[in-house]
């Protein structure tokens, strides 16, 4: 019983490293990644030039966060500085003629309305991101709701 035992961990042991083996010289690609190796980081693409045309996107669904229509290259978003509301905090939209914050922004988890931020909306880019004009990386035939509804119906067939 134990000469079967020895032979099992040994077969154990040679099954283990060949796979080790064979996980370890097969190459690994990924349409993001490219071929870079899972334990190594892959070097980022080129920043593109972001839109600055600051014309607001339409949204493909009601909840979508909107997109950021301009630059926000060097602005500083950290626990003590955002630079976002420079612009869009309610009490400069005057002078700046931006977009305000919704409420939404200013309410805390139980639906209160704050006199400022909410923590959990303060990180714009959480949920609002710049566009680039760039090639998607698949094909996408997406159509918002109201595109696909106003599409005629199929006609249905006479009764006899």
């Amino acid at each position: 019983m134990g000469r079967l035992r020895t032979q099992l961990g040994f077969l154990l042991a040679a099954l283990v490293a060949a796979t080790a083996a064979i996980a370890v010289a097969a190459p690994f690609s990924d349409a993001m990644r490219g071929n870079t190796p899972i334990v190594d980081e892959p070097t980022p693409p080129p920043l593109q030039n972001q839109e600055n045309n600051d014309v607001r996107r339409v949204r493909s669904h009601p909840m979508q966060p909107p997109t950021i229509p301009h630059k926000i290259d060097g602005y500083q978003l950290d626990r003590t500085v955002n630079r976002c509301l420079f612009c869009h905090a309610r009490t400069r939209i005057e002078e700046t003629k931006a977009i305000p914050l919704s409420v939404t922004h200013y309410m805390d988890r139980d639906g209160s309305v704050r006199g400022d931020v909410s923590p959990r909306r303060y990180f714009c880019t959480q949920c609002h991101v710049p566009q680039d004009a760039v090639k998607p990386l698949v094909d996408n035939r997406f159509e918002d709701f109201d595109t696909a509804s106003q599409r005629a119906a199929p006609a249905k067939p006479a009764k006899r």
